[in-house]
């Protein structure tokens, strides 16, 4: 919230005139409820998933949840950092069993564009189901016009792959999994 002041003028004797307030706006407080909950209204209206705002020593982020089973999205405001008290959060229901628990994910160790393939002409490193053997080049991803060989930490088979090939990636977005059994 921007609050323009009227210019000071100058006085013989330094006085304090004190700060300005607005209706529903304590003193100390850099963001009221009623500006919290704009903050969360436009987090709904507009589909971002997280917001975070500053202002002052304080900062509050809104992050909005995936849509839940109901179809309606769940939001949730992260108390400010000087908040005395810590916001209530409902309990996440109870995580089902993971079937691709015991599978090994070959993640990307930086930023840059996925490739399967060393040439656009070639054959790809690996393909699902393949075998795959510790220290094996399992893709390429190019940072900065430089081919990177990613390699395999586990040995074991192919069982999916999650990027599509020349797709950007993300440092430590998962590009394989590998079933090592």
């Amino acid at each position: 919230m921007i609050k323009t002041l009227p210019p000071r003028r100058r006085r013989s004797s330094p006085v304090t005139e004190p700060p300005i307030v607005k209706a529903g706006e304590s003193k100390g407080s850099a963001m009221d409820l009623n500006e919290i909950k704009r903050l969360i209204q436009l987090v709904q209206k507009s589909g971002i998933g997280e917001l975070e705002v500053s202002e002052g020593e304080r900062t509050i982020r809104i992050t909005a949840a995936p849509l839940a089973a109901g179809g309606h999205v769940a939001y949730a405001a992260a108390p400010a950092q000087s908040a005395p008290a810590p916001v209530a959060a409902a309990a996440p229901p109870a995580p089902a069993p993971n079937p691709d628990a015991h599978l090994v994910t070959v993640v990307s160790p930086m930023v840059g564009t996925f490739y399967r393939a060393p040439a656009p002409d070639a054959d790809p490193y690996v393909e699902l189901n393949s075998q795959v053997d510790l220290g094996q080049t399992v893709c390429i991803v190019e940072a900065m016009k430089l081919m990177n060989e990613i390699e395999s930490e586990v040995r074991g088979r192919i069982v999916r792959i999650l990027v599509d090939n020349g797709q950007p990636v993300e440092y430590g977005q998962s590009l394989f999994l590998v079933d090592p059994s």
